[in-house]
Parts: structure tokens; C-alpha cells; sequence
């Protein structure tokens, strides 16, 4: 068991989520308030997306990371920032025997582009999804290839930002170790999701057999989505991991009980406590994960 964990808040995603709960934060105001109040409620570390503030949806502007991190930096709180490179990989295959006609959720970009705003911005850490993946029940699939990981692994180095490398399922941490074991990443961090249609499930034998399969001594964490966040968290903690919890993840506090960023860090450092652990503040986490302070 991790008696001394680290609680990362994913505020805001990616997904059509901000129709369904109105705590889900989209404009940059909205997710540096939400950063702010997951860091007074307990949490470590804050995992950001961006949205278009018009529409809700998911973003890729530089400027809006920008603001995000503007905003949580002129706070009066401590926060590790943790910003996703995962925008670019969506790929919507075209229905029936069309393929090639991608759909309206197609976005792909290159490897380097992905990284355009953790460039700019130099974040503490940012994520690297491990590999492709059947994204949903449709026709939607992420796409992360060996050749672009590599891309996107070397210049993450280059850029003294830490990878927390996201882990959909165990192929993908085959790929993780084989980029270690090639010098493309320095000391990265696992983030083990579990969950997603149609990845790895959220379950204690799954979860169990990537933790065996983890290079030893590496800081992990892992998550399941929807009902399952509080159980994995739970679980990751028993199997000596971090967690991870936020609405990017999950929507609700109890059935039919919606939450917000802050209410999640709460029932998880509840959790946790009676558990017999304690979460890190950020300075106690950036020893953990040997960051520095930007």
C-alpha cells in the first residue's frame, strides 16, 4: 500500500460532457477556478484540457491554455500543472463501406503539433497517450503510433517537461517500457486508465497485472471512469499507486448526485484517510516525482 499519495484533478476533458452537468468547467476563468478549488480541497496536481468557450467543445489554442495557466500561476494557491498533449488524435472513420470519408470528429495532427501549447507554456508535466485505441462504440479510434511517440517522447525531453505517460492498455505499456529502454524519456511518470471503451476494463485483476508489468520504482497512478473512479482509486492505493479523480472522468458524487472538481478531491482524501494514507501537498509531490518548480 502508498501511505503518501498524490491526488491529480482532471478538471475538464475532452468529451461532450458540458451538457451534461452544468459544474463542468469550460471557459479559461472556469477551469482555473475549478484549479483552484481542486488545490484547496487537497489535490496535488491539476490535469487540463481546454474548451472552446463558445461551443463547449474541445480545443487545441494555444491562447487558451495560456489563460488557463495565467490564471491558476496568479492564484494564492500551490497547484502542479499538468497539461494534456493527447488533441490531434482523433480519427472518425467514414460509416459503412466508406472509410475514407472521415467524419465531423476527425482531428489529426502531427506529433510535434501536439505539443504546440506544452512548447509555449513549459507546464511541469505533460501526458503522452501510450498508443491507438478503439475511442467509443462507433467509429471513432485515438491514434498514437509508434513513429509519432517517438516524435512526441524525445522532444517532451528535450523540453525538461515530465511525461506522464497514459496507459490504455497493456500493449501500450509494452511501448512505454521499449521508449525507456531507447533513452526517449527521462524518469516518466504512469498514469494507468482504465475504463474506456474499448481499452483496459476498470477491474482489480486488470489493474493488478499492469502494476506487475510496471519498470520498477517508477511513480504511477491509475483511474477508472464513471462509477468505477472512487473503487480504482481506492485500488491504486492498495496496489501502491497514486490517483486520479475529476470530472473529465466522471460526472456524479452519488447516484444522481452531480459534482464538482472539489467535491471529487474531497471524497477521495476522505477516502484515503480512512484508508490510513495521506496525500502530498505540491511541494511534498514535486519531491516525489523529482519536479522543479517552474
Amino acid at each position: 500500500m502508498n501511505h503518501d499519495v498524490i491526488i491529480t484533478c482532471a478538471l475538464t476533458g475532452a468529451g461532450d460532457t458540458a451538457s451534461k452537468s452544468h459544474l463542468v468547467p469550460v471557459t479559461p476563468k472556469q477551469i482555473a477556478e475549478s484549479a483552484v478549488e481542486a488545490a484547496k480541497a487537497g489535490a496535488t496536481v491539476v490535469h487540463c484540457h481546454v474548451r472552446d468557450p463558445q461551443t463547449g467543445r474541445f480545443s487545441r489554442d494555444v491562447n487558451l491554455y495560456r489563460e488557463v495557466m495565467e490564471r491558476i500561476r496568479e492564484a494564492d494557491v500551490d497547484i502542479i500543472v499538468n497539461l494534456t498533449a493527447g488533441m490531434g488524435g482523433d480519427l472518425e472513420i467514414g460509416p459503412g463501406e466508406t472509410p475514407l470519408e472521415f467524419g465531423s470528429g476527425t482531428d489529426l495532427i502531427g506529433p510535434l503539433e501536439r505539443l504546440a501549447h506544452v512548447e509555449a507554456l513549459l507546464p511541469e508535466i505533460c501526458t503522452l497517450d501510450c498508443g491507438t485505441l478503439n475511442f467509443g462504440d462507433g467509429n471513432s479510434i485515438y491514434v498514437s503510433t509508434p513513429s509519432q511517440l517517438r516524435a512526441g517522447a524525445k522532444r517532451i525531453t528535450e523540453l525538461g517537461v515530465k511525461a506522464e505517460l497514459e496507459i490504455f492498455d497493456t500493449g501500450h505499456l509494452w511501448f512505454a517500457k521499449q521508449m525507456i529502454k531507447e533513452g526517449l524519456l527521462d524518469d516518466p511518470l504512469f498514469q494507468l486508465c482504465l475504463g474506456i471503451p474499448w481499452g483496459a476494463p476498470a477491474d482489480t485483476a486488470t489493474m493488478k497485472a499492469m502494476v506487475d508489468n510496471l519498470p520498477a520504482g517508477v511513480t504511477w497512478a491509475g483511474f477508472g471512469i464513471g462509477r468505477m473512479q472512487m473503487p480504482m482509486a481506492a485500488q491504486a492505493v492498495l496496489l501502491g499507486g497514486n490517483v486520479r479523480v475529476g470530472l473529465e472522468d466522471n460526472l456524479y458524487l452519488d447516484k444522481g448526485v452531480l459534482a464538482s472538481n472539489g467535491q471529487l478531491v474531497e471524497r477521495a482524501c476522505e477516502i484515503l484517510s480512512r484508508l490510513g494514507a495521506r496525500v502530498l501537498s505540491p511541494a511534498e509531490g514535486r519531491a516525489k516525482m523529482n519536479l522543479t518548480r517552474r
